[in-house]
């Protein structure tokens, strides 16, 4: 429910607060005085359109916030958690800001977001019904759902089940379509998929590969160098002659060790000399080693060049490394499983296709013939409130068509919409083109009351739906609005004196200038303030005793009506 409203140059409101409470709500007041200009701003919060022309003269911007609450299993926290909003603390606060150049910025619960976004959780914050109401009631394409809702105890396992075949359904022939328009491209495709595959995978490679068959290639293509460097080295340290250079400089260690306690000098020079033979020692040991180790194979040269070349081709198709190719090989391999599998393959795929068909069509089969009993409960409760406000005669029918060519939408495979009749002889019509005025405001009130439970919206607005009615009609329109605000808030714009006295809380909407600037002020009426207000909508301008008398009746008989 709405709990408060602030409203800041929006029209000629200035800065208006209203704190809301359950039950029903109503906003009465002379004519431009400004009460429509509210509803507009709950319409803007629930992301109705808005433009600059909103804006207050004289003003860069307007703001408007709502602070709302709902049944923590409602559908609004359900789409606030698949878009991370939080609402731990169990409120929803919804603003927007339309500005003179045209921005306009939405937030919930200080979260930025689209108009779009706005108006999606909009449609389960609010709902606005007046006179030339454009919402779902008037709309074809929406009393589906609407039926759906009523129904939805019965409905809604065969409605899921239903949605379950009907993905599959378009996933399937989205394949097929795509496969029949593109069969030569996909087998074309299979092909270049299979080739690398097969390409990549029959090279074995491995990470790390490429660097060391680098290495060894590199050691085989210098093994003369390498073999002549070792034996000249290994020949200028042990020399061949009867002194080798390594022996000359062992004789010199031995010399020094000889002096090295005479002076800390000498044993540091005996120290380095010392280091370098046992180093050149251990190079000759090794330079040695090394060349017993030394093999030269032409094959295996050739092999690692063929490898490598391998290496180098495949780096040119598919990356620049081997680890890159090992990559793409992955991709392919994942590409090709689907594409292989029995969902992509032409018999099988078509095979699967049918079969869900059959599942499917079974389901909106199911469905259509829960919906149609559905329909008859819905037919004898919107007859029902209809009788209560004086349209007995009125016809209420629910009119199912088979879509065409055995197609499916995802509501089921037939289309539904309700058709009006209101008076006997005359043809049924669509409800969006029955008769308007009090009429349609007495239809629009029983097809709500009838739906606000099952729609599950916790603030439902009714901008004077009870235009062009007087008398038991009044009054039966009063007891069906007060009946729904006993489910859902109820704020509601009124001209009916019958209306208003069945209101839990009453403002009283006054227009005011000051300093040449109109304003739009709220009051909330007492007990006394709505005894003058129900007179004044009685009589008009002059107020008699007579009518503060029937204020009071009305007001002592709807409190009685309301017990």
């Amino acid at each position: 429910m709405l709990e408060n409203l602030l409203i800041s140059n929006l029209a000629i409101i200035d800065k208006l607060e209203i704190d809301f409470s359950s039950g029903m709500t109503v906003l009465t007041g002379e004519t431009g005085a400004g009460k429509s200009i509210i509803i507009d701003a709950v319409g803007l919060l629930a992301g109705n359109r808005g433009s600059q022309k909103f804006i207050r003269n004289g003003s860069n911007k307007l703001l408007i916030q709502g602070l709302f609450v709902f049944p923590q299993e409602g559908l609004t926290y359900k789409i606030l958690d698949d878009l991370g909003i939080d609402h731990s603390d169990g409120s929803v606060i919804l603003q927007r800001e339309i500005y003179r150049n045209g921005k306009n910025i939405c937030r919930v619960n200080g979260i930025l977001v689209n108009t779009a976004t706005l108006k999606k959780i909009g449609s389960t914050v609010v709902d606005i019904q007046g006179q030339n109401d454009s919402q779902d009631l008037m709309q074809p394409d929406k009393h589906v759902q609407l039926l759906d809702e009523f129904g939805q105890n019965d409905l809604k396992p065969l409605l899921k089940e239903y949605n379950y075949y009907y993905e599959k359904y378009n996933h399937l022939n989205k394949l097929i379509k795509e496969k029949r328009n593109n069969e030569k491209e996909w087998s074309q495709r299979l092909d270049m998929l299979q080739f690398q595959e097969n390409e990549i995978g029959n090279a074995n490679l491995a990470n790390g590969e490429e660097e060391r068959l680098s290495q060894e290639r590199d050691h085989l293509q210098n093994y003369q160098k390498i073999v002549d460097a070792l034996n000249l080295s290994f020949s200028s340290i042990n020399g061949d002659d009867a002194i080798s250079p390594l022996d000359m400089i062992g004789q010199a260690m031995n010399a020094m060790q000889s002096i090295e306690d005479v002076d800390s000098k000498f044993d540091e020079i005996s120290d380095s000399v010392k280091d370098a033979f046992y180093l050149l020692q251990d190079a000759s040991d090794n330079i040695s080693d090394q060349v017993d180790l030394q093999e030269f194979d032409d094959n295996r040269l050739e092999e690692i060049e063929e490898r490598l070349n391998v290496i180098y081709e495949l780096k040119r198709k598919y990356g620049d490394s081997i680890e890159q190719i090992l990559q793409h090989y992955d991709s392919v391999k994942n590409e090709l499983s689907s594409m292989q599998s029995d969902k992509e393959t032409g018999e099988n795929l078509t095979e699967k296709y049918n079969h869900n068909y059959d599942k499917l069509e079974n389901a909106a089969q199911k469905i259509s013939s829960i919906r149609h009993k559905v329909s008859v409960e819905l037919e004898n409760a919107i007859h029902k409130q209809l009788s209560d406000l004086y349209m007995s005669k009125t016809e209420f029918k629910v009119i199912f068509n088979k879509l065409p060519n055995k197609t499916f939408n995802q509501f089921g495979n037939e289309h539904v919409e309700f058709y009006m009749r209101t008076n006997p002889g005359e043809s049924l019509l669509p409800l969006s083109k029955v008769a308007s005025g009090g009429e349609i405001s007495r239809i629009l009130l029983a097809l709500k009351t009838v739906f606000a439970s099952s729609q599950g919206i916790t603030s439902i607005v009714f901008d004077e739906v009870d235009t062009g009615v007087s008398g038991r009609v009044a009054q039966a329109i009063a007891d069906k609005i007060s009946s729904i605000s006993r489910r859902s808030q109820v704020l509601c714009i009124t001209h009916l004196p019958q209306v208003a006295a069945m209101a839990d809380h009453h403002y009283f909407i006054k227009k005011e200038v000051s300093n040449n600037r109109t304003n739009t002020n709220l009051v909330k009426l007492n007990s006394n303030d709505r005894v003058e207000e129900l007179a004044r909508m009685l009589s008009g301008s002059t107020v008699t005793k007579l009518t503060i008398e029937h204020a009071n009746e009305l007001l002592n008989l709807a409190y009685d009506e309301k017990k």
